[in-house]
């Protein structure tokens, strides 16, 4: 028997989301029900509400969820009725690189997080005008409650605030597992993050507990520099009125830093990146770009650097394992991200993209 949820709908590419009564159909046995508390708003959610990324729309958008499990399909055996909950990226668990812990990199990531139907190719969604996609990132969080994959579970402490939990699905696992799993900076050494929202926000956190001793935030919003210093950065630069490259030659004494890590996506903001770095240092990406988007970089005296750039997805994190870890470093005060959060209403979601859009806030997050 089908359940009335109400839904944040996508209805058009670069279309407000309208807030509608749909109906979630049966749970299938590979499926785990749940009632959505929170769901943490990414800038992901909007790249595909304005058509960059392929989600068929109409769609109900959302891959920050947190909320406690109604009910189990037959074959789940992680999670039980009344289990909290945070959800995460979706992945097929059969590729050769879901086999060898790379979940990340999953080789049917597309299909899994952004096809908008099951594998047999139904959707959980419907309205009285036909379905609605669904299942995004194995969840479509910004409904009341959901039919989400197993992939998409994970496990947390019963004693944690839900509503603080959500944004650890997506945005905050992305920077901080940036840091923690692919940089792995050793103490001592120099991080640079361009763009500090949520998720360079969470990469300057992560630099402090991995003892980087030089942390350096840059953004264009002095709003949010200022929380970058609240949060961990040791030194924080606005491009708008400062020469980045220069001014971080500066902080490190001419030697570049060892890590920088780019937020942004922006072809020229990867180049003063590559610029500033140190012989040897590794320049990560993590921002999503339009599909076909070119960026250069200087390959002759650049050459003797023996830099290294790299791109990441989702933290390379095993959400499962990586997740309860942040909680716990939550707990101990070591990773505060609860100050980058605002909540919202669910009336109020189009307001919540517009703010984060503006840089008036960092993570928004809607709370049923």
């Amino acid at each position: 028997m089908s359940t009335t949820v109400t839904a944040a709908v996508a209805p058009g590419t670069g279309q407000p989301l309208t807030i509608q009564q749909l109906q979630l159909d049966d749970l299938r046995p590979d499926e785990v029900r749940v009632h959505m508390v929170a769901t943490g708003i990414c800038h992901t959610d909007a790249i595909v509400r304005d058509g960059i990324y392929p989600t068929p729309l109409p769609a109900v958008l959302g891959h920050e969820g947190a909320g406690i499990v109604e009910a189990v399909g037959s074959a789940i055996i992680t999670v039980a009725p009344g289990d909290h909950v945070v959800l995460s990226a979706a992945y097929c668990g059969h590729c050769k690189n879901c086999r060898a812990g790379l979940v990340a990199y999953c080789e049917n990531l597309m299909a899994e997080d952004f096809g908008g139907r099951r594998r047999d190719g139904s959707t959980s969604l419907s309205s009285e005008t036909g379905p609605i996609s669904s299942h995004f990132f194995g969840q479509s969080a910004f409904a009341t409650r959901a039919n989400v994959v197993e992939t998409s579970i994970i496990k947390v402490d019963p004693t944690v605030p839900l509503a603080a939990l959500a944004p650890l699905g997506c945005g905050l696992q992305t920077g901080a597992g940036a840091v923690f799993n692919e940089l792995r900076p050793e103490a001592g050494t120099s991080l640079v993050v361009f763009g500090v929202g949520a998720v360079g926000s969470a990469a300057i956190m992560a630099a402090r507990v991995a003892g980087c001793t030089t942390v350096i935030g840059v953004d264009l919003h002095d709003s949010r520099l200022h929380l970058a210093e609240q949060i961990g950065a040791t030194h924080t630069i606005n491009p708008a009125t400062t020469d980045v490259v220069a001014e971080i030659a500066k902080i490190t004494r001419g030697e570049g830093v060892n890590y920088a890590l780019d937020t942004t996506a922006v072809p020229t903001v990867l180049r003063q990146a590559a610029a500033a770095l140190s012989i040897r240092g590794t320049l990560a990406l993590v921002g999503a770009a339009k599909p076909g988007t070119d960026v250069s970089f200087e390959i002759g005296s650049s050459l003797v650097k023996g830099w290294t750039f790299k791109t990441i997805i989702q933290g390379s994190a095993v959400p499962q394992v990586f997740i309860p870890r942040l909680v716990k470093l939550w707990q101990q005060g070591r990773f505060p991200f609860d100050k980058l959060i605002q909540t919202y209403a669910l009336d109020d979601i189009n307001t919540a993209f517009a703010d984060s859009e503006s840089g008036k806030i960092i993570k928004p997050v809607i709370v049923f």
